[in-house]
């Protein structure tokens, strides 16, 4: 194997992206490096990339990252979620971060917000951990990291976001509950939308509305399990009377809130039934807030959630779905280019002008 690894570097935005070359780590316990074969442009990369989200550089940007483990550390086989031993070859995807499993919010069931918190596509580049993002050859895995290996039989494109998108998806329909025979209102028919369109009726839901002010992504909403797409223009009744027809003006059971706009929020409270569930998902960046007129929450038993990442068993029924269901709905089609690792700059430039679901860049090509 050879002795360096070659990265795009993100310096700061509106500069282009930079190639590096890296020397290869030596592992310490519980790591292992891993030779990338694809990585997906995630919503957030894209947000960093053009300055409108904060992180520290210079780094290695790309955490939905799919790849073969390259080398692992002489006596000291790590095993994946489900307890198989990985060897070199294996095809794997692993957690957008890794968590020391002891702090506080370890123990209490909240991994994702570890205060040791390694996050894999937003760490500033440094000597003892350089290659710690998916625009790169290779990438290096801290202990503490969950990984999954993944069947052969999903493509790159299907498989890539499973760690990041699908996952936190996952996570959302685990605290919404039981979706058989159910009403789900979807708000946001983006990549995470059009994924958890798939995923409630993959679980049986009676109704998916999915809802958008962008016609050209709801055009996707019905190849994912969307009974119903709505256009959302200012001022119309659309999605309200939608809503009412198919629930028998009670509304609702669950929603799920994936753009982060402070008005569709509030319009969503408005169209949950009695004993309804909100999930939050979208809002991850700054905004106005939030009309919540807590009569309405108490009155009509509203259950608000918001979530942030993933628990690792999300990671893992994120999996299960994408096997499962990956001939039932055209996810690798929502991959629409793909670029050499050396043209991860234009990539970006491609995601951005076109606002694809996904934008892929692959080292091998």
């Amino acid at each position: 194997m050879k002795s360096t690894s070659h990265a795009m570097v993100f310096e700061g935005p509106g500069q282009e992206l930079v190639d590096r070359e890296f020397a290869l780590p030596t592992l310490g316990a519980g790591e292992l490096l891993v030779e990338v074969t694809c990585t997906t442009l995630c919503g957030s990369d894209l947000h960093t990339h053009s300055g409108r989200r904060e992180t520290r550089c210079p780094t290695i940007l790309g955490h939905e990252i799919l790849g073969r483990v390259a080398e692992l550390r002489p006596g000291d086989p790590p095993v994946d979620l489900n307890g198989s031993p990985l060897a070199v070859g294996d095809r794997i995807t692993w957690s957008v971060a890794a968590s020391c499993g002891s702090c506080f919010y370890c123990q209490h069931g909240l991994p994702q917000k570890c205060e040791q918190l390694f996050k894999y596509g937003h760490e500033r580049l440094g000597e003892r951990h350089p290659l710690s993002g998916g625009l790169a050859e290779h990438c290096h895995l801290a202990r503490g990291t969950s990984i999954l290996k993944v069947p052969d039989e999903l493509p790159d494109e299907v498989a890539c976001p499973v760690n990041c998108a699908t996952a936190t998806v996952a996570g959302a329909l685990r605290v919404a509950g039981q979706l058989t025979d159910r009403n789900v209102l979807v708000q946001g028919a983006g990549m995470l939308g059009l994924t958890a369109a798939a995923m409630a009726s993959h679980r049986g839901a009676r109704e998916v509305i999915v809802c958008d002010p962008d016609e050209e992504r709801l055009q996707w909403a019905s190849r994912f399990g969307a009974t119903r797409s709505v256009h959302l223009e200012p001022g119309s009744r659309r999605l309200t009377d939608t809503v009412a027809r198919v629930t028998s003006a009670r509304g609702v059971d669950v929603a799920l809130e994936l753009s982060g706009d402070p008005a569709s929020i509030e319009a969503g409270l408005q169209l949950l039934r009695t004993g309804g569930r909100y999930v939050l998902v979208g809002s991850v960046f700054p905004s106005r807030e939030v009309a919540l007129p807590p009569e309405l929450v108490v009155r009509r038993l509203l259950r608000i959630e918001g979530i942030h990442n993933y628990t690792p068993t999300d990671l893992v029924a994120a999996l299960d779905f994408l096997t499962a269901a990956h001939e039932e709905f055209p996810l690798a089609e929502l991959v629409v280019a793909r670029f050499p690792l050396r043209e991860a700059e234009a990539a970006f430039q491609h995601a951005e002008a076109t606002r694809a679901p996904r934008v892929a860049v692959v080292p091998g090509e």
